[in-house]
């Protein structure tokens, strides 16, 4: 601390000396430039004496100029820099400790526009640390509670195995309901994953083109022992030769979530629809479905992370799924939409971009 303060004092002691030199240098060279026009215009001659006097005079003045000028810039240092930087220096500190509720007020004056442009960058950036913050925080404890409920039944029918003298039809729903619940833990873990990358930018689309209509066949018959089962009528309006260019396996994330979502919530005995239509930009793909549907207020949370608008289903999803549609769409540079209403059904509206080649025959 003695060190920072010595060697702080040597500074200020070498700006005062540097300031002091030049102004000593420009007064001398002014004051023999006076004396000379002076003397050649008047014909005075000095003798020792009279430069002696000068030089005491002019060693003076130049001494009160520094100390005047020095003060004023130390003045105006305090004031127009170091109290600024002060407040910058707080702030980040602040921020660094992890308090993001931090705002650098705008400062006034002369000379602040840039300290002002510093502070609203930091301003900001805490508002932007804290969103990300709370995100982090709300899916520490989203993933902390959906993981609770699938341990917790593997704990229960694990301890229920080691019951003596258990049937053979007990200890084989024992030992699916825990393969149910561990399937569920991996696929959630799964969905954290790829949602992970796809939201750090670590997964980069391959674009390719295909047929459009033969992916959402092909997705949509994977469904067929699930729509047999609940005698789910299937209605399909698919156009023909629609190619789109897109990458083709993260495409499929998308009509597998959606179809999934279709035939979980549709009760036996209803519809689920699919839709292919084309326009010169973009392909348009509908599915639909005659489920239990969801309110306005359901509607504009479902593709947000773990967010499971019907909690009768809670124990079949983990709400990842529409949050990976929608990112996936927003990387293709797509758009999704949902239309629904509780008691009749609800509809998925996907675009996207059409394949270039085929719109330059088109064209």
């Amino acid at each position: 601390m003695k060190k920072t303060a010595f060697f702080s004092a040597l500074r200020g002691f070498s700006s005062f000396l540097l300031f002091f030199l030049m102004v000593g240098f420009v007064v001398s060279c002014c004051m023999l430039l006076f004396l000379n026009v002076l003397s050649d215009e008047m014909g005075l001659i000095y003798n020792s004496d009279n430069i002696a006097e000068a030089a005491k005079i002019t060693f003076l003045n130049v001494l009160i100029i520094t100390v005047l000028f020095k003060t004023a810039d130390f003045i105006r240092r305090k004031i127009m820099v170091d109290k600024p930087v002060k407040i910058i220096t707080e702030a980040t500190e602040k921020i660094m400790n992890g308090d993001f509720s931090v705002r650098i007020k705008p400062m006034h004056g002369s000379g602040m526009e840039g300290f002002n442009k510093v502070g609203e960058a930091i301003n900001s950036m805490a508002e932007e640390l804290s969103s990300v913050e709370t995100l982090r925080t709300d899916f520490i404890a989203n993933v902390s509670h959906e993981m609770k409920t699938p341990l917790a039944v593997m704990q229960n029918y694990g301890t229920l195995l080691q019951t003596p003298n258990l049937s053979e039809e007990k200890r084989n729903e024992y030992a699916k309901a825990i393969t149910d619940a561990s399937r569920r833990l991996a696929d959630m873990m799964t969905n954290i994953l790829k949602l992970n990358r796809l939201e750090n930018q670590q997964i980069y689309p391959n674009l390719t083109t295909f047929d459009l209509g033969e992916q959402l066949c092909e997705s949509l018959l994977q469904y067929e022992s699930t729509w047999e089962r609940k005698n789910i009528e299937i209605e399909t309006d698919i156009a023909e030769g629609v190619s789109v260019s897109a990458d083709a396996e993260l495409l499929s994330l998308v009509w597998n979530n959606l179809f999934s979502n279709a035939f979980k919530f549709t009760e036996n005995g209803g519809r689920v629809s699919l839709t292919l239509k084309a326009d010169e930009s973009y392909a348009t793909v509908k599915i639909s479905d005659t489920g239990c549907g969801m309110s306005a207020e359901v509607g504009a949370h479902i593709f947000e992370k773990f967010y499971q608008g019907d909690t009768s289903h809670a124990t079949q999803g983990n709400g990842l799924g529409l949050a990976l549609v929608k990112r996936v769409v927003d990387i293709m540079q797509g758009e999704i939409g949902v239309e629904s209403a509780v008691g009749v059904g609800t509809t998925f509206t996907v675009r996207i971009r059409r394949a270039e080649n085929e719109l330059e025959e088109a064209r």
